[in-house]
């Protein structure tokens, strides 16, 4: 067991772990940390992309459960460097993501402290949440767009090198209008934060099946994290009706896998915690 689970598991046995929320009566409750020179370095990205990929990050564990979020709360601890022009711009970029997605931000907390860390809950609404325990022996295994631009650019800045601005570790595609219409024919879904092999895994432990790949993967692929595309299943009914509506929002749909009867570990190493 990782350190990440093991720890879970001593603070919380509650029913509504193993997903990207937490589903309760209608609503899904996500949260999410972002911290400087953990999640990002100041010299990266301004403050206005920081707060707005920050929320992000969030929107689509939302997502990646069929709901749609209403409301979020903002923790954020704040250098006493800062200028209120810097809170302005920082403060600008939370804004812009709940006009974006229409939710309200209905308050949080702030203290002062030595570098820039910020943690976020969303609370969303859904009358069919999707969940990660939900695959079905003969699924396919899709996921949609592309991955591996992430990692290269992640390196990239670790060089010292400059990434294009539309970067997706910038700034996150999510794929919620494709992944609210097509939810009705999705079986199981998550998003791809950790990496496609790490969340493989933790799709084939909570819905106790394996994998059997249709291609080789490569490990710049599979290792690709912070991607937050959408990690999926479906039966071969329904594969061309999410097609469609993939087509629809130009959206790219990758089926590389079948789920079978078994289990599926990653050979690469969680990188929250450094063994």
């Amino acid at each position: 067991m990782n350190k990440e689970d093991f720890f879970i598991k001593q603070i919380s046995n509650s029913k509504y772990n193993g997903d990207d929320g937490a589903f309760i009566d209608g609503y899904v409750y996500s949260m999410d940390a972002f911290f400087e020179n953990v999640h990002f370095k100041k010299e990266w990205m301004s403050l206005k992309q920081i707060a707005y990929k920050s929320m992000l990050v969030n929107i689509s564990d939302a997502i990646a459960m069929n709901a749609k979020p209403k409301y979020a709360l903002i923790s954020v601890a704040i250098p006493k460097t800062y200028t209120n022009e810097d809170l302005i711009q920082l403060a600008s970029g939370f804004k812009k993501a709940a006009k974006d997605f229409g939710f309200e931000i209905i308050g949080g907390d702030t203290i002062e402290n030595h570098k820039l860390d910020i943690s976020i809950t969303i609370i969303s609404k859904t009358k069919e949440p999707i969940f990660r325990n939900s695959v079905q022996v003969g699924d396919y295994i899709c996921y949609t767009g592309k991955l591996g631009n992430c990692k290269r650019d992640l390196e990239s800045l670790l060089d010292g090198k400059k990434i294009k601005k539309d970067s997706k570790f910038i700034k996150p595609l999510l794929k919620a209008d494709f992944f609210y219409e097509a939810a009705k024919y999705i079986n199981a879904s998550m998003d791809i934060s950790d990496g496609l092999f790490l969340d493989l895994e933790k799709l084939s432990k909570a819905s106790n099946v394996g994998f059997e790949f249709f291609k080789t993967i490569k490990e710049e692929i599979g290792t690709s994290g912070e991607e937050y595309e959408i990690l999926f299943s479906c039966n071969q009914k329904s594969l061309k009706k999410i097609e469609d509506i993939a087509r629809k929002y130009t959206v790219k749909i990758n089926i590389f896998a079948k789920a079978v009867k078994g289990s599926y570990k990653s050979s690469f190493p969680n990188h929250h915690f450094k063994n």
